[in-house]
């Protein structure tokens, strides 16, 4: 069994708004990185001041994703984790995240099979 998990930072200068837009995004990740959905996806706004942002998780079959996107801040921050017990390429998560007009973009490529190895870097 693989243990990969990807953990991305960004910003982004047109990040999703609605439910329905961050659902479908989701939804269409989950089919693009060759995965299936168990549960979800769930999106939910947070509207605490110093916290305001979308909060997305789904269950799929070989784990999870999770999606937290601050729109308060400026440029708006965004952070994904999505963690499989199956291969992933990264480049895959990367291209679904384009639209959203990325600002900046660092990440952690683990692999957590035995210990956690970095796969790869950000440049």
């Amino acid at each position: 069994m693989k243990h990969k998990h990807l953990i991305v930072r960004a910003t982004v200068s047109n990040p999703p708004r609605h439910r329905e837009t961050i659902e479908d995004w989701m939804r269409n990740l989950v089919r693009d990185i060759d995965m299936r959905i168990m549960m979800g996806p769930f999106a939910q706004l947070c509207e605490l001041e110093g916290n305001r942002g979308w909060t997305a998780v789904a269950v799929i079959e070989t784990s999870h994703i999770a999606l937290h996107i601050w729109d308060e801040c400026h440029p708006p921050l965004m952070q994904l984790d999505v963690y499989t017990c199956s291969e992933l390429d990264p480049n895959t998560v990367f291209d679904s995240i384009e639209k959203w007009d990325i600002a900046s973009l660092d990440y952690k490529y683990l692999d957590r099979e035995g210990d956690m190895i970095t796969v790869q870097d950000a440049k």
